[in-house]
C-alpha cells in the first residue's frame, strides 16, 4: 500500500528537483559559456541546498535517527568517498553538501533530479569499463583544472545488495577462491583505482574516506519501499579517514587495499548485525569534528522550510504570469533536447571547458611571442 508519508516524501523531493532545475539552476545556464568556472561554484551551492533535503525530512518528519561515528570531513578537503551499496537509496542519506556521486547513466534521463545531476556534473558512467574509462578521465582532469573542492561518493561494488548480486558476489569469490560475503558484495577495484591514481596525479585529492552504511531495520531496498512509508528507524554511517599519503600508490597495492577494506567492512557489519546493532564501542554515537550539531541543524530546519516554501511558490508564479509559463516550457523542452543532441549539460560543460582551455593556451602563447 502506498503511504502518505511516502508520497509526501517522493512529492517533495521530485518537485524540489524539478523547480529547482528550472528556476534556480536554470537563468545560470548561459554563464557555462561565459565562466565554466563561476558556473560550476554558484551552480554547486544551488545543488548543495537541496542536498540535504532527504536528511531533513527523514530526521524532522518521519522522526528516523542518522547516528555517525568514526572520523569527521575537514572543510574544505578534496576526498574520494567509498562506500557499501546497501540499498539503492544510501547516498539519499548521506548528509555531505559537496559531494558528487558516480551513478548509471540512465538516471540522467530523470525528469528534475537527473537534470540537476547533469548541472551538478555527476558522473554518469555504462558500468563497463571499456566505456566509462574515457568519460572518467576526462570529468577527473576537468576537475583538476578548475581545482573543484571534490567529495566524489564512488560504490566500488557497482551495485546494491540484493539476494541476486549477493549470488553473483559469492560465484566471483568460488571463481577466484576468495571470502564469500554475507553483507557486503566484493568490490570492483578498476574504476576505483584508476579515480584515486588520476585524482592524485592531479594535486586534486587530499584523503580517501571509507564509509560503512547500515541499518539496524526497515531498510529500503527501492523507492519503492520509501513510496509504501517503510522508512529506515535508524541509519547509521562508520567514517574513517585516510590521509592520502597514507594509501599506496602502485596500482596493484592499491587494489588490494581496497579488498582490505571490504574485508574490515564485512566483519564491522557482522559484529553490527549479531551484535548490539551499533558500530561504536560503547554504544554512543560520535558526532565527527566538521561541524557543530546546531549549525548542522540549522541548516535542515533552513533547507526543509525553504524546500517546502519555493515548490509552492513556483506553482502560485506559473499560475499568475504567462512569461514564467512560457520559461517554464522553454526550459522543459530545452533540458530534453540538449540531452538527445549532445548528451548531457555535464558533457556541454566539458566541452566549454576544453574550448577557454584552448584560448588560454592561444593568448599565453600570443603573448610569449610578442
Amino acid at each position: 500500500m502506498v503511504s502518505w508519508k511516502g508520497i509526501y516524501f517522493v512529492l517533495a523531493l521530485f518537485l524540489g528537483s524539478f523547480f529547482g532545475s528550472i528556476f534556480m539552476l536554470g537563468p545560470f545556464l548561459p554563464l557555462m559559456f561565459i565562466s565554466p568556472a563561476w558556473y560550476r561554484w554558484i551552480t554547486d551551492c544551488v545543488v548543495a541546498t537541496w542536498l540535504t533535503l532527504p536528511v531533513a525530512l527523514l530526521e524532522m518528519v518521519f522522526g528516523a535517527k542518522v547516528v555517525v561515528t568514526g572520523d569527521g570531513f575537514v572543510p574544505g578537503e578534496r576526498s574520494v568517498i567509498i562506500m557499501n551499496h546497501r540499498t539503492r537509496m544510501d547516498w539519499m542519506f548521506l548528509y555531505l553538501r559537496l559531494e558528487k556521486i558516480c551513478l548509471k547513466s540512465s538516471l540522467k534521463s530523470i525528469p528534475g533530479f537527473g537534470w540537476a545531476m547533469q548541472v551538478a556534473a555527476f558522473v554518469f558512467i555504462q558500468r563497463k569499463w571499456e566505456d566509462d574509462k574515457s568519460h572518467f578521465e576526462k570529468m577527473l582532469d576537468y576537475f583538476c583544472d578548475i581545482h573543484e573542492p571534490l567529495q566524489l561518493l564512488i560504490f566500488p561494488e557497482g551495485t546494491d545488495l540484493t539476494a541476486n548480486t549477493k549470488a553473483r558476489s559469492n560465484e566471483f569469490a568460488e571463481k577466484n577462491r576468495l571470502q564469500k560475503y554475507e553483507y557486503v558484495l566484493h568490490p570492483r577495484t578498476t574504476g576505483f583505482t584508476f579515480v584515486v591514481e588520476r585524482l592524485r596525479e592531479g594535486g586534486n585529492l587530499d584523503a580517501i574516506h571509507d564509509i560503512t552504511v547500515a541499518y539496524p531495520q526497515n531498510i529500503p531496498q527501492t523507492e519503492k519501499h520509501l513510496l509504501n512509508g517503510n522508512f529506515p528507524k535508524e541509519i547509521h554511517f562508520h567514517v574513517q579517514r585516510y590521509p592520502i599519503e597514507t594509501v599506496p600508490t602502485s596500482r596493484e597495492e592499491l587494489q588490494l587495499w581496497c579488498r582490505k577494506r571490504w574485508e574490515e567492512k564485512e566483519e564491522r557489519l557482522r559484529h553490527f548485525y549479531e551484535g548490539g546493532k551499533c558500530f561504536g564501542a560503547t554504544g554512543q554515537s560520535v558526532i565527527p569534528p566538521c561541524k557543530s550539531e546546531l549549525r548542522v541543524l540549522a541548516v535542515k530546519c533552513i533547507s526543509l522550510l525553504y524546500w517546502t516554501v519555493f515548490p509552492l511558490g513556483m506553482l502560485a508564479l506559473l499560475y499568475l504570469y504567462s512569461f514564467a509559463q512560457w520559461y517554464f516550457a522553454a526550459m522543459i523542452v530545452f533540458f530534453v533536447v540538449q540531452q538527445k543532441i549532445f548528451g548531457g549539460l555535464e558533457l556541454i560543460e566539458l566541452a566549454c571547458h576544453r574550448c577557454f582551455k584552448k584560448q588560454q593556451k592561444f593568448h599565453d602563447t600570443k603573448m610569449k611571442h610578442d
